[in-house]
């Protein structure tokens, strides 16, 4: 067994030995990263396997890894004996009829997706009037925001004449026909770059259409542009600078889906399509104002998108408001067969609930913390006053999970999904490299034995029993967005969630609530969402300097 646990640890450590120069006295530092106390007699019984372990490891490493190879092994949200209902029903979603046109055109940078496909299917607008409209919107704020990496005004032309075209001739293919939006910068579109936000990739191209990118251009959507990302799927720094919060530009965007948050916001872009892997739409959704959704993992197919984790990649739609977000949801959901982790399970929304009728509990042992008596006790009141019942409870943070498991898991798959770009020293061309930095991060990564990896994933099957049977209990949890360990837990166990704001803090920045959904089961997850914000009016609100 601890001849295993050491060759494990050199898988991630090859840069430090070679096969000429590895002897019996590096067993003595190598054995402290692996919790591990080896006697003279089993290092020396040792000695010979490892060195040829780390000869055939060279031997690997002389063949080419691009980021997007996938493991062979597919992590799964789903546990042994678990039923879902698989029939997709048909969906309507009710256009209002009496939308027009605002006397203040700016305004229209703010209207919704129905009220946008309202005027384009009624013929009170074009898609190309839309569309330009939009441009030019990007084009003025992008200094002030920094959250564009380009605009592709070619394809949006494009895609928008066509668009009308088809519906001038009467296909009609739904409330995304003829609307612009924007991708974060880590889903390849042929004939763009695909930048991921990082200085070395900022000539990038890939000859590949995302399928997030395939499924929106099939509804009739008009790509528009392409948003910025913290480097390689961290933060909101990328190689331009910072993305700045709407609210407030003395302020970052959060990240890493940071353009496509604070454009949304400002509205540059009716909406935007994000990624999370621990954080990166919730995070940016609360901090700039944003309704962003947190699909169930492998809901949405990842084919075409920058990898980060594999078994904790997800891509999601970030919005203004809970009902758009279900209209995007509706067109992404599902998959092409290209990324093994994703299923095409039913999204049946139908937008009408009764809050009364649903098991709605909200986290207890979150809420009686200090920092939870301002908005989000207000957050409370308000599902109170809809009809909920609200049911105390205790989320499921504490005991046998109190260690990193996300940063064992998620550095691991990080730094091998980016091992090329470490052991070639393209590492050292990101503009930023502190501590908290991935460059940093992959490089210590390498230490992170197989064994360990392999049995935090052991611990995370645990935490998913645990998850599952708390969550099988209720509809919906609420909880304060970044207090406890939830939105790692989530994570780990892919479990749906949206961040919804709920006001403005003593800074005048936005603060928001999250709600916690049951696996694929977006749809009712959505509905409480807009029953929420129908006795709310922060979605409505929008920056003054945007107006």
């Amino acid at each position: 067994m601890k001849i295993l646990l050491l060759a494990a640890i050199l898988l991630f450590t090859t840069n430090l030995f070679s096969q000429d120069t590895l002897t019996r006295k590096d067993f003595a530092t190598v054995q402290k990263f692996l919790d591990m106390n080896f006697t003279e007699s089993e290092i020396d019984s040792m000695y010979i396997t490892v060195r040829n372990n780390v000869r055939e490891i060279k031997k690997m490493h002389g063949y080419s890894l691009g980021n997007n190879v996938p493991m062979s092994l597919v992590h799964s949200p789903l546990l042994p004996g678990m039923k879902f209902n698989m029939v997709q029903k048909s969906v309507k979603w009710n256009l209002p009829f009496a939308i027009d046109l605002p006397k203040n055109k700016n305004d229209l940078a703010f209207y919704s997706i129905l009220q946008l496909a309202s005027l384009i299917k009624n013929k009170k607008i074009t898609s190309v009037e839309l569309t330009r409209f939009f441009i030019n919107r990007l084009k003025k704020y992008d200094d002030t925001l920094q959250s564009v990496i380009f605009v592709t005004s070619e394809i949006a032309m494009l895609q928008a004449a066509q668009a009308d075209k088809e519906i001038a001739a009467g296909k009609y293919r739904g409330p995304l026909h003829g609307i612009p939006y924007g991708l974060k910068d880590l889903f390849a579109v042929r004939g763009t770059n695909t930048t991921w936000g990082a200085a070395p990739y900022k000539e990038q191209t890939i000859d590949e259409d995302a399928y997030v990118y395939t499924k929106l251009k099939e509804s009739g959507a008009v790509l528009i542009a392409k948003f910025t990302l913290g480097a390689l799927a961290m933060g909101d720094y990328w190689y331009g600078g910072r993305t700045k919060n709407p609210w407030n530009l003395k302020f970052g965007s959060s990240g890493s889906s940071a353009g496509s948050t604070a454009a949304t916001v400002a509205g540059l872009i009716p909406f935007a399509i994000g990624t999370e892997t621990l954080g990166s739409i919730i995070s940016p959704a609360s901090t700039c104002g944003a309704t962003g959704l947190r699909p169930t993992f492998g809901s949405i197919s990842r084919s075409g998108a920058m990898t980060l984790s594999w078994s904790m990649d997800k891509a999601g739609p970030i919005c203004r408001s809970a009902e758009d977000a279900a209209v995007v949801f509706y067109y992404l959901h599902g998959t092409d067969g290209k990324d093994a982790s994703a299923v095409n399970m039913p999204f049946n929304y139908t937008g009408k609930t009764d809050v009364s009728k649903l098991k709605i509990a909200y986290a207890k042992n979150y809420f009686s913390r200090k920092d939870t008596m301002g908005n989000e006790q207000a957050v409370l009141e308000a599902f109170r006053k809809a009809g909920a019942q609200l049911i105390p409870v205790d989320f499921p943070d504490s005991g046998h999970f109190n260690f990193n498991m996300t940063g064992i898991i998620l550095n691991a798959e990080a730094a091998a999904a980016f091992d090329e770009f470490t052991r070639t020293d393209l590492d050292d061309k990101m503009t930023r490299q502190g501590r908290g930095d991935w460059p940093n991060s992959f490089r210590a990564s390498r230490f992170i034995p197989a064994v360990d990896y392999i049995n935090a994933n052991r611990h995370r099957y645990l935490l998913m029993q645990k998850m599952n049977d708390f969550m099988s209990q209720y509809d919906v949890v609420i909880c304060p967005t970044f207090t406890g360990s939830q939105l790692r837990i989530t994570n780990l166990t892919g479990h749906p969630a949206i961040s919804l704001p709920t006001g403005f803090n003593k800074n005048k920045l936005p603060t928001s609530i999250t709600l916690v959904g049951k696996l694929y089961d977006e749809a009712t997850l959505l509905a409480v969402a807009k029953a929420y914000q129908q006795t709310t009016q922060w979605e409505d609100m929008h920056p003054e300097m945007f107006k």
